[in-house]
């Protein structure tokens, strides 16, 4: 069984930031806060049984304040790109914040990376809630969201999240952590990753999806090395990756979305998610401008992220998955995170 301690982390305007602690038999454990509903660190065995943090984040509230990077956030209400920060329901056309170039991303100036939550402890559940009114970043409806966290004693972190509207609008809500299962001793190059995908999402230099789902080809991942699909250019510039794969379908509870392995430690993840699709970012951008809990500053592919999600764009393509969420329905979707290792 784990237990959930918490102690004031910060003050942020009037409000208190919580830093949370789940510890389960074993002794392993994660950090929450609820600035951001965000995931601090995760403290997992690597293949000799000692603990190490697999989660890039910040020993103090400042790092969250100056991060640009959304480093282990809920992110909400529209997690990804939304193509000319704007979309059309029900025949009328929403306006947002461009925030990344002409588009918006992660919803901008109103992203919940940013807001404070309310929470609760029920047993061994840690939820985070938070009412985001009707016009915030653009976005319509009044929108009642919630997010749980368990920490159990198989190491897995199971994460669920439900919203529901009194009108029409769109949600699509993911976190944002970014794993290095060394322990952030190296950077992510060796990691291996075995995605359970055979398409992806077409996108443009701008991350735009075209519409198109195409096979994925070259960038298909069966326990490959990052290395081995980044590119690097005669000057030495490493250009990474931010695509978004078509999950394979089947019961999601039982097949894993991904599997990441640290041959130098022995990690093991595997990703379980409800969702339609999974973005695999490798951190080309990462910079963060504060000590990280790591004891340096963060860098370029310091750490990736596997964002379970609907897929970019979806209010704009009418072929993707749909992210309406209408009055009397309720979101909900599940991402689970399963810690082990290999010897």
């Amino acid at each position: 069984m784990s237990k959930i301690t918490h102690h004031p982390w910060s003050k942020q305007n009037n409000d208190t930031i919580h830093l949370f602690r789940m510890e389960n038999a074993s002794g392993a454990f994660v950090n929450l806060s609820n600035y951001g509903a965000t995931l601090v660190a995760a403290y997992v065995p690597d293949r000799k049984g000692l603990l190490g943090n697999v989660i890039l984040g910040f020993p103090d509230l400042q790092g969250y304040l100056c991060d640009k990077n959304y480093i282990g956030a809920t992110i909400g209400r529209f997690a990804n790109r939304i193509s000319g920060a704007k979309f059309i329901l029900d025949g009328h056309s929403y306006t947002l914040n461009a925030n990344d170039g002409g588009n918006n991303i992660h919803s901008g100036s109103a992203g919940f990376n940013a807001r404070v939550f309310d929470y609760d402890i029920d047993q061994q559940t840690l939820s985070f809630s938070l009412f985001s009114e009707d016009g915030e970043g653009g976005f319509p409806g009044n929108l009642e969201f919630k997010v749980s966290y368990r920490w159990t004693d198989d190491n897995e972190l199971l994460i669920d999240y439900w919203a529901s509207s009194d009108q029409n609008t769109i949600a699509n809500f993911t976190n944002h952590a970014y794993f290095n299962l060394s322990g952030a001793t190296t950077k992510i190059f060796d990691h291996e990753l075995t995605i359970h995908s055979n398409y992806l999402v077409d996108a443009g230099p701008d991350h735009i999806p075209s519409g198109l789902i195409i096979p994925a080809a070259d960038l298909s991942f069966k326990k490959n090395k990052i290395s081995e699909k980044i590119t690097v250019n005669d000057a030495g510039d490493v250009s990474g990756l931010n695509v978004c794969y078509v999950l394979d379908e089947g019961e999601w509870a039982k097949v894993p979305a991904c599997i990441l392995t640290s041959p130098q430690s022995g990690r093991v993840m595997e990703v379980y998610t409800s969702y339609p699709g999974l973005m695999l970012y490798t951190g080309d951008y990462l910079e963060s401008s504060e000590m990280g809990n790591h004891g340096k500053i963060y860098g370029p592919f310091d750490g990736l992220c596997l964002e379970c999600q609907y897929f970019p764009d979806s209010p704009n393509q009418s072929l993707f998955p749909s992210t309406v969420l209408t009055p009397g329905t309720v979101y909900q979707h599940s991402i689970h995170f399963k810690f082990r290792t290999i010897t």
